[in-house]
């Protein structure tokens, strides 16, 4: 699993347009009105861009590619949720701004990581160019391979600028008895995935403080953050969550800023 990218995360439950042409190398051929665009840049590593997400040394703008099968449209209340907490970590002068359109069903489900990468392969539009800095999201219509009868998995960043939200698992998840609603499901899940891009927890950002945990690559052992492993699992979602989905802790703060973060 580390052909495009080195390691990618996940959020698990445990439950008690257009395409541009290329010529082959990654590097679209410039037009009298549009640059170059090298795809190369979103196909590198997780947290290789945390920097770049987090200031504005190269990027002053994010453009966000929502791709979403009919029937898994995020919520109009998790994407504003979702703006928001970037807006709070992230300098970028020229704004962030958020697109969305449906595509049809791969037809895949249940999910591996590699039939993700080959489906954004495939139905991305937008990379990184000039200022601007392009982040691809896709709400699949299925689960993920790995889900058994005790364990669901929700999302998982990959690469650079790259994460997937399995919509039907959010969908049952959201309907089972005291779960938090889809919209604070959706908002954590995105929250605690672009956390993953931003290089969190020692991914891409240093620590400036002891707070990973060493029984869970990329987490953290602040109580109550964001990026706590038992974030990922069930009892520990409808505890941490309740009505609002979580915030960063004060040390994974710290590490964005030391990052050119807020």
């Amino acid at each position: 699993m580390k052909k495009f990218y080195k390691y990618f995360y996940t959020l698990f439950l445990f439950v008690a347009i257009t395409s541009c042409s290329s010529d082959g190398n990654g590097i679209d051929d410039p037009t009298d009105d549009e640059p170059a665009i090298d795809r190369s840049l979103n196909k590198k590593g997780l947290g290789d861009s945390a920097h770049d997400l987090l200031s504005d040394d190269t990027y002053t703008s994010i453009k966000i590619e929502v791709l979403y099968v009919d029937g898994y449209q995020p919520t109009v209340a998790a994407m504003n949720n979702f703006k928001a907490f970037l807006e709070e970590r992230v300098y970028k002068p020229d704004g962030i701004s958020i697109s969305s359109r449906p595509v049809a069903s791969s037809g895949l489900a249940p999910f591996e990581i590699q039939e993700i990468v080959d489906i954004e392969d495939e139905q991305r539009s937008f990379y990184n160019v000039g200022d601007e800095i392009s982040i691809y999201i896709y709400f699949a219509d299925g689960s993920n391979e790995d889900d058994t009868d005790q364990r669901y998995v929700l999302g998982s960043a990959y690469r650079n600028t790259s994460m997937v939200i399995y919509g039907e698992t959010i969908n049952k998840f959201a309907n089972r008895v005291n779960a938090p609603s889809k919209s604070v499901i959706e908002t954590a899940v995105l929250n605690h995935e672009f956390g993953h891009l931003f290089g969190l927890v020692n991914v891409g950002t240093e620590l400036q403080s002891d707070h990973e945990d060493p029984d869970s690559d990329g987490h953290c052992t602040e109580e109550k953050c964001l990026m706590r492993a038992s974030l990922e699992f069930g009892t520990g979602i409808i505890n941490q969550i309740r009505g609002t989905p979580p915030e960063l802790g004060p040390k994974c703060i710290a590490d964005l800023q030391a990052n050119g973060g807020k």
